[in-house]
Formats: structure tokens, C-alpha cells, sequence
């Protein structure tokens, strides 16, 4: 673990700096930039300096962390994880919007402040500015057919990214979601970037095709295990820990894996669904995903892709202390409670 920390506070750290380069922060700005900032956790509503958590940037880090243990330069890679977690953020206010959502990192959202309108705008900003930080590749000394390739492949997920979402809005307005569906709807809304993350380390590292392509899927795997899990806390999570009220994805009758697993088979979850939710609904609801052991099947889905995941990171055989940090990195991902 202590590989992880070390790496990590050296990567984050090139990081933000990069991002913030980008964002032209520091320099004399109007609004146009502040709201990004805004966002993105530097500054406050009145664009006063500030420092508070910025998310866990997985993303970024996956990619030094991947090129590292992949024999290359790490330092080359900042643009890349700068292109990706300034791509996130773009689908992070687009999400909010479309979720309705206030609250984004323990502060009002970007639409709640200035307006959809604006907010819309901010985002599509941040989505070419993603696009020009890639760019920056070659300044570090990625060839050019790299980079122009890594470009493509970025493209190619933003693509995947937004029919996640197309999905996830559709699901929303339908009675009856399969389970397959839903995974192929994770797969573009949470996994695509991630796998894309740790084929880009590779990619930049001069990996061979082999294993850039277990890199990827070793992103894949551990994306689709992210969301699972992430769909068990959002029902039987400490709220203490997720600081997130674990009545949110029932009383929203948000569609995840446990729920669908629950409506396949138990008919008075289906009948309950079917009513408009009350005080008791959300213990109710429960109580039934609990009585056909849909906490249990949703585990034993992210078992199965964890394994898929440590198979494809072995397989790759990254060396040393970036080996110990992606593996570290993978375990507390895995099993963690927030």
C-alpha cells in the first residue's frame, strides 16, 4: 500500500497541474473559465480560492499507474489522465442535469447556480477542452501515430460513454429493464472509460497489442465490479460511510442490478413497484430484495468480474512498484464500503 500512496500523491499532484493549465487557472479569467473551476473544486460560488475533495479520480490514476507498471514513463501520460478525468467531469455536469441532481461533492451543482443553460454550455466546454488536452501528448515525447491513435480511441469512448447514458435516461422510462440490457448499459456508462484509462497507460508505455489488450480488459472487468458494487451500497451501504442515504436508489425505483434480479423474481416487488413509493415503501422493498437473496446474486456478480479483472491485470504482467500499486489499487476498489 504504500507504493500506492507513495505513486499516487506523485501522479495527482501532475495531475492538477496539468488540469489546471488546461483550465487556465491562475490566469485572468472571466466567468467562462471560473465555472469550470467551480467544478472542478478549486475555486467557490464567488470564485474565491478553496480546497476540497475533488472525487476519487480512478481514472486518471489507472492511466500513470498502468503506463508505469507497463515500462513506460509515467510523466507522459499526464495529458492522457488530464483528457479523461476532464471528460468525466464533462459527463458529471451533464449528469446532473439530466438527474435533476443538487448536490454534487458535498456542494450545490453547476446548474443549480447558474442555470441549465450555462451549466449545459460549461459542459460542453469541458468536453473540447478534454479533446486539447490529449493534444498535449506530443509535448511529452508520444510519437505521433501514438497519439493520433490514443485520439481516436478517446473519441471511440466518448461515443460509448454517451449511449450508456442514452440507455441509463431510456431505462428510466421503462417497466421492465433485463439484466442484460442493464449490463451492456454499465458497460458504456461506467466500464468504457476505465478500460480506456488502462489501454491508454498501456498505449503510452509502447506496450505490445497483447497486452494493451489485457489492460483493457482488466479496466472493463473492474469497471463492470465498480458499478455492481456500487449498486449494493447504494441499498445496504453504511450511509455514515457512502454519505449517501441508502433509501435513494428504492425510493427513486432506480434500476440496478439488485433491483432488477428482485423483480424477476419476486411478484410483490413487482406489484410494489407498481405504486407510488410512501413511507413504508422503501422498507418494504427490501424486505422483499432480501427475502430472494438479491444482495447475494449482485455479490456474486462482482466476484465474477473481480476475478475477470485480476486475471487480465496478471496476464499483463506489469513489474514493479507500479505491479504493487495497481494490484493495491484493484483490492481497495473491490472491497470497499463508500
Amino acid at each position: 500500500m504504500d507504493e500506492l500512496k507513495q505513486l499516487s500523491a506523485q501522479m495527482l499532484s501532475a495531475l492538477d497541474e496539468e488540469m489546471r493549465a488546461v483550465l487556465k487557472m491562475g490566469e485572468r479569467t472571466d466567468s467562462f473559465y471560473r465555472m469550470l473551476h467551480y467544478h472542478m473544486g478549486w475555486v467557490d460560488a464567488d470564485f474565491a480560492p478553496v480546497t476540497i475533495y475533488s472525487g476519487k479520480r480512478i481514472r486518471p490514476l489507472l492511466i500513470m499507474l498502468t503506463c508505469h507498471a507497463a515500462g513506460g514513463d509515467w510523466r507522459q501520460a499526464v495529458p492522457a489522465a488530464a483528457a479523461v478525468e476532464m471528460l468525466h467531469n464533462f459527463s458529471l455536469i451533464h449528469d446532473d442535469i439530466e438527474d435533476h441532481g443538487d448536490k454534487r461533492r458535498g456542494r450545490l451543482t453547476l446548474w443549480k447556480i447558474w442555470g441549465m443553460e450555462q451549466a449545459i454550455n460549461s459542459g460542453d466546454a469541458l468536453f473540447a477542452l478534454s479533446h486539447l488536452a490529449m493534444n498535449r501528448l506530443m509535448e511529452r515525447g508520444v510519437g505521433a501515430e501514438t497519439a493520433v491513435t490514443a485520439l481516436r480511441r478517446f473519441d471511440e469512448t466518448c461515443v460509448a460513454l454517451t449511449n450508456g447514458q442514452y440507455h441509463d435516461m431510456d431505462f428510466e422510462t421503462r417497466n421492465t429493464v433485463s439484466v442484460t440490457e442493464y449490463v451492456a448499459m454499465i458497460t458504456g456508462k461506467t466500464a468504457v472509460l476505465l478500460s480506456h484509462s488502462a489501454e491508454l497507460g498501456g498505449m503510452i508505455a509502447g506496450a505490445n497489442a497483447e497486452t494493451i489488450a489485457h489492460y483493457a480488459n482488466f479496466g472493463l472487468n473492474l469497471g463492470l465490479a465498480f458499478q455492481i458494487q456500487d449498486d449494493i451500497l447504494g441499498i445496504w451501504g453504511n450511509e455514515a460511510l457512502t454519505g449517501k442515504s441508502a433509501a435513494t436508489d428504492i425510493s427513486t425505483k432506480k434500476k440496478t442490478l439488485p433491483v432488477l434480479y428482485g423483480l424477476s423474481q419476486s411478484k410483490p416487488l413487482q406489484t410494489l413497484y407498481q405504486s407510488a413509493v410512501d413511507d413504508a415503501f422503501v422498507g418494504r422493498a427490501i424486505e422483499f430484495l432480501d427475502e430472494v437473496e438479491a444482495r447475494q446474486r449482485a455479490e456474486r456478480e462482482t466476484a465474477v468480474y473481480s476475478q475477470k479483472a485480476i486475471a487480465h491485470l496478471t496476464a499483463a504482467a506489469p513489474t514493479g512498484d507500479g505491479k504493487t500499486a495497481l494490484f493495491d489499487l484493484t483490492n481497495t476498489l473491490l472491497t470497499r464500503q463508500k
